[in-house]
């Protein structure tokens, strides 16, 4: 199975898939992977979170690369390690939890806002750093890259009409609403994807 890093770099794009069902899990990934789509999160405020993402790991296993959104403790990457987790996305700067994460040989990916969250998540060995809001919008991200030299992602606030300029400054994008809707249908969910790789590659 390729890397987290090798699949971002054929398809910069995380599919936050929150609100998803684990019965659901097996049609949206597949419609996912026919848009190439290969990383895929389940946030923990979901439904039986670490469920779906044990039944991911296994339904998309070679394929498709499984992680977790909104862990906010080390407990909480703890449990995904075991549900198969690969990676572990976090809406603030937790040192504790980014350390945790790479004890247990996960990918780390915390959110921060400000140089100072940056240096902080760098320091305790994040490898990605989650801009969250990225409502800031493209400018306020190249400032920052002055700087901040891990590698940003851009999540919350990414549709059709930004994608392409987060891009421009960012290793890619985590695209949740714009993507996956819960209760949104297998074909919808294919062809908002569609859209999004089109666009990208385009």
């Amino acid at each position: 199975m390729a890397t987290f890093n090798e699949l971002l770099v054929q398809c910069p794009i995380i599919a936050i898939l929150r609100g998803i069902t684990t019965p659901e899990i097996p049609a949206v990934c597949d419609a996912l992977a026919e848009s190439g789509v290969r990383l895929l999160e389940v946030p923990l405020n979901s439904p039986a979170p670490y469920e779906s993402i044990a039944r991911a790991v296994k339904h998309c296993a070679g394929r498709q690369l499984v992680g977790a959104g909104t862990v906010l403790t080390p407990e909480e990457a703890r449990k995904v390690k075991e549900a198969g987790g690969e990676f572990i996305v976090s809406p603030n700067t937790s040192p504790e939890t980014i350390r945790e994460t790479k004890r247990l040989g996960m990918v780390s990916i915390p959110g921060f806002f400000t140089a100072t969250e940056g240096f902080t998540a760098m320091a305790a060995g994040a490898d990605y750093l989650k801009l969250f809001p990225s409502v800031l919008g493209p400018g306020y991200i190249k400032d920052l890259k002055a700087v901040i030299k891990t590698p940003i992602l851009a999540v919350g606030g990414v549709n059709a009409a930004n994608v392409k300029d987060f891009l421009g400054v960012c290793c890619g994008v985590g695209i949740g609403s714009a993507l996956y809707k819960a209760g949104d249908t297998p074909e919808t969910v294919a062809e908002k994807a569609r859209q999004f790789v089109s666009l990208i590659k385009g």
